[in-house]
């Protein structure tokens, strides 16, 4: 049976997600503040194996709670929860190292199938994500460069560090050449999202893997963007 922390600072949330977890078969505890959510999960006792972190907290809020955790080595999976005006917030807490977000007001339900596939991710990535058939493969476009066995990207013949996520995003377009890939089945081949309502996800983690592979990631040049139903990766972008 896992175990979840609910954090958040209004108690009428804590609880419909405490009841919505218990239900769904979670030993659930749960926290007001920030800094009380930090030293528990910190102190590994008892251990959880997952966090719903509201970023709006009183004292230390949800950014430094995943800022700390993830500088401190804590790999529990984080879901953060984020008001619709809260976009910048939710870009930062994605590079910080949260691995997924839902935005209020949320349906109870959606935040717990969103658990679930979390915790499948992090029991057994390489099937959850359908990556595992490329485990040996060096997939090279351009002047990019991703082994997949050893987890790194050259650009360029230079080492650069992305999270675990744009790195399977990458590598699941760098299979997927000149294929139009919409939303929803990156959510479905990269997330393991079955469906979703929130599409923001897929969207931001191309803003950030543009960043930094693209000359201009304003007019790219590998991913490019396919009105109204996805993206496209170009494997014959120029290798300059």
């Amino acid at each position: 049976m896992a175990t979840v922390l609910i954090v958040d600072d209004e108690e009428s949330i804590r609880t419909l997600v405490e009841y919505n977890f218990s239900r769904a078969g979670f030993e659930v505890e749960t926290v007001g503040d920030g800094k009380t959510a930090y030293e528990f999960i910190r102190s590994g006792t008892p251990s959880f194996d997952l966090v719903v972190l509201d970023l709006m907290l009183p004292g230390m809020d949800g950014m430094e709670v995943c800022r700390r955790l993830r500088q401190e080595g804590v790999d529990t999976p984080i879901i953060l929860l984020t008001a619709r005006d809260e976009e910048v917030d939710l870009v930062l807490g994605l590079e910080l190292g949260a691995d997924d977000y839902v935005t209020k007001p949320f349906s109870p339900r959606e935040l717990v199938a969103r658990a679930r596939a979390v915790l499948r991710r992090s029991e057994s990535p390489e099937s959850d994500t359908k990556l595992a058939p490329s485990a040996s493969k060096v997939l090279k476009a351009g002047n990019i460069v991703l082994d997949v066995s050893r987890h790194e990207v050259r650009i360029g013949g230079q080492l650069m560090e992305f999270t675990p996520k744009e790195f399977d995003l990458l590598q699941y377009f760098m299979e997927n050449p000149e294929h139009v890939l919409s939303r929803d089945q990156l959510l479905d081949r990269v997330w393991g999202y079955s469906s979703a309502t929130d599409t923001r996800i897929v969207d931001v983690h191309v803003s950030h893997l543009r960043e930094k592979i693209e000359q201009d990631s304003k007019n790219p040049s590998y991913i490019r963007t396919v009105r109204g139903i996805g993206y496209k990766f170009s494997e014959g972008a120029p290798a300059t």
